[in-house]
């Protein structure tokens, strides 16, 4: 099934956050399923449900829920703003939807694109206790920071032609988790500008990695 919420929040930049969730056929909370919650990129900012499903693990999961026995969450940043400005809201959130789905909390990955891989990084560093594994995509973050994450399961996946995130980003992070220490993967696409989560979601097993991780 899936199913399109809002969750009122206290941010003074919003009111709400909107969030679209998949579970699986037959679900039951007894079974006490994983979690996947993506974060997208910057175009699908806004009010409208529906631009948040276009990309990758919404997208997947909304033609079939099935493809990984997991529940699915991906929150809707407003317009103009960004996963930063909201990221304890979808802490919040990510913490609701355990609690309302009996999800299991060793069993809960986080994932983005964009703007979103660097949401999933932030994120990932403040809480990361709460992830089982994070796969960032095209993206970056505070990389004198990477001491957070060095007992995280972790996958990085960039475009080496990418024209709007510079590769370098994601080098960076990577290069500074394994200085300290940590378990990150990096696949690096030669060919592939801006756009290499197509690739990632769905010509890897990326989704049975992030659904089969735990803590």
């Amino acid at each position: 099934m899936v199913y399109d919420l809002v969750k009122q929040i206290d941010s003074k930049l919003s009111t709400k956050l909107n969030y679209t969730i998949t579970t699986p056929t037959n679900f039951s909370k007894e079974e006490k399923l994983p979690l996947i919650v993506f974060l997208h990129g910057a175009g699908e900012r806004g009010d409208d449900i529906n631009k948040v499903k276009v990309y990758c693990v919404p997208k997947l999961f909304g033609k079939n829920q099935d493809m990984e026995r997991v529940v699915t969450l991906a929150p809707q940043c407003p317009y103009n703003l960004t996963w930063y400005d909201f990221k304890w809201d979808v802490i919040s959130l990510i913490e609701d939807v355990i609690k309302e789905y009996n999800i299991d909390e060793n069993r809960v990955s986080l994932t983005g694109i964009s703007m979103g891989g660097f949401g999933t990084w932030e994120i990932a560093m403040q809480v990361p206790h709460m992830f089982s594994a994070i796969a960032p995509i095209c993206s970056g973050g505070m990389s004198w920071r990477a001491w957070a994450l060095t007992k995280l399961p972790i996958r990085v996946y960039h475009g080496r032609r990418d024209s709007v995130v510079p590769f370098v980003y994601s080098e960076l992070m990577v290069n500074a988790i394994k200085a300290q220490g940590g378990n990150v993967e990096f696949i690096a696409y030669d060919d592939l500008d801006h756009n290499c989560w197509d690739r990632a979601y769905e010509e890897t097993d990326l989704i049975s990695w992030l659904a089969g991780s735990s803590r």
